[in-house]
């Protein structure tokens, strides 16, 4: 794992104050072109079975064009405790050993912002 913020690890993110509002999942993931399909089936199984933890929200994979094997997954969860709760279940830690041993994960934490006249909170 690679943190994503050099200044804001995901373990402080995880204990930030429980406030109740969403939060979304950005995770980078980088593979060799030959790991590629371990990836998709490790992913597709973690999907599932955090698809079914309380307070998950939607999930969506994406995949860098033009033969890229940089990978984006962006997950909705309805709060940093429900997050926290599924992704430390010893169940999902275990599995997380399906991913390819070249696999560099760099998971970080996020909320909308607003900004007049372009985006909503």
């Amino acid at each position: 794992m690679v943190e994503m913020d050099e200044n804001v690890t995901l373990a402080a993110q995880l204990e930030e104050q429980k406030d109740g509002r969403p939060v979304i999942l950005i995770n980078k993931f980088n593979v060799k072109p030959e790991e590629v399909d371990q990836l998709l089936k490790a992913w597709a199984a973690d999907a599932a079975y955090l698809k079914q933890k309380p307070g998950f929200i939607s999930t969506q994979l994406h995949r860098g064009i033009g033969g890229s094997c940089v990978f984006i997954n962006y997950a909705v969860w309805e709060s940093v405790e429900y997050f926290k709760q599924a992704t430390s279940d010893p169940a999902f830690r275990s599995a997380l050993a399906r991913y390819p041993d070249g696999t560099v994960g760099s998971p970080h934490l996020f909320r909308k912002v607003a900004v007049p006249g372009i985006c909503v909170d």
